[in-house]
């Protein structure tokens, strides 16, 4: 049975995109999707770093206490604790910083169960009850029957790189699980997933997805970039406020993943990576040397798919667009879906299409 209600949320490291999604009486997609509410609001990591910006200028030490997180916050808490103010942390809020506490004892954050003497709580987590109940009340919204949810998840590596780490996930997506969509948007998170596990176990259960993902089936909602995708392929390129994700997607599987960091390279750079990358050519080791997190792409397929159409969202894709005019003549088209009327809630649009997917493909069997 299809939710009735579904508040679908988008967690970015600057903003939480949100879509209240309302099916249709039959069960089906919602006919006017421009019609459904919608919000761009400041993500839970900027509103933590809000707070411990505000404990800093006050002279006061601060308790991170609650759960794993989005790290967005993580420069707020050294240039506290460069001021010489003192910090500590729960252990269960601690994992929002980093898998080593080793590594967070040596910086000068204490790990403890209770908050010391005269330290201020602040809480983390990615997923507030309160919030949500009293945010959609007073617009008038009744609650959810589901909620779904996206983050970014570097994985639990507690002793080595987050940056090489995270791309272990777009390696297995592409050489284990067949480069699959349906594959990126997980009924249960995997315990690995650590962040994708403590925001699934908040949202009541509902399935969760890493952001990434949710950006590639937010561009397949459109139409057009869903016909061209099973013509010619399309390269989606997402220009996060963190990071910079390009993804070689035919025929509903996905051939290639690149992922850097944004605003670290100069346009021309982006520019030759993503042409490189969507011919194959570009090297792993080119991308890590450069200071992103890697590409890997499996073998392309002929017969004239030269993922040529160019699929351009998220925050910064004025950055995306920058690059792409230096060598537009190399390409097809550029598009920029919006998804119900908005680019910045594509990824929510694309968390409700891969629950439509999991319900349709639990339904045949496949």
């Amino acid at each position: 049975m299809v939710a009735k209600r579904i508040l679908s949320l988008d967690i970015g490291s600057g903003t939480v995109d949100v879509l209240y999604y309302v099916t249709a009486e039959d069960g089906g997609p919602c006919a006017e999707p421009e019609n459904l509410p919608k919000f761009v609001l400041p993500s839970p990591a900027q509103r933590v770093a809000a707070r411990v910006r505000e404990l800093t200028a006050a002279g006061k030490g601060i308790y991170l206490h609650g759960e794993n997180m989005g790290g967005g916050f993580f420069r707020s808490v050294s240039a506290h604790l460069k001021a010489g103010l003192p910090a500590a942390a729960h252990p269960d809020a601690a994992w929002a910083l980093s898998d080593d506490p080793v590594r967070l004892e040596s910086m000068g954050i204490e790990i403890t169960t209770a908050p010391p003497a005269g330290f201020i709580p602040v809480h983390t987590a990615d997923y507030e009850p309160g919030y949500w109940n009293g945010l959609l009340a007073m617009c008038g919204l009744e609650p959810p029957d589901m909620i779904l949810a996206s983050a970014q998840d570097h994985g639990y590596h507690p002793t080595g790189s987050n940056r090489l780490g995270r791309f272990v996930i777009w390696r297995n997506l592409l050489s284990c699980d067949g480069g699959r969509l349906d594959s990126l948007f997980y009924e249960q998170a995997p315990e690995s997933l650590t962040r994708l596990v403590t925001l699934q176990r908040a949202i009541g259960g509902g399935p969760v997805a890493d952001t990434g993902a949710a950006a590639v089936l937010g561009a397949l909602f459109d139409p057009q970039v869903a016909a061209l995708s099973e013509r010619t392929g399309v390269m989606v390129v997402n220009a996060g406020n963190s990071h910079f994700l390009a993804f070689l997607v035919y025929r509903q599987r996905i051939y290639g993943v690149y992922e850097h960091h944004t605003g670290m390279q100069k346009p021309e750079a982006i520019a030759s990576d993503l042409d490189r990358f969507r011919r194959g050519e570009i090297a792993n080791e080119e991308v890590l040397e450069s200071g992103g997190h890697g590409v890997h792409t499996v073998e392309l397929p002929g017969g004239g798919v030269g993922f040529g159409h160019i699929c351009v969202m998220g925050p910064r894709r004025r950055l995306a667009n920058e690059a792409l005019r230096q060598d537009a003549g190399r390409y097809a088209g550029i598009m920029h879906p919006a998804p119900g009327g908005d680019m910045m809630i594509a990824g929510c649009f694309g968390l409700v299409s891969g629950y439509y997917m999991t319900r349709r493909n639990g339904e045949t069997g496949d």
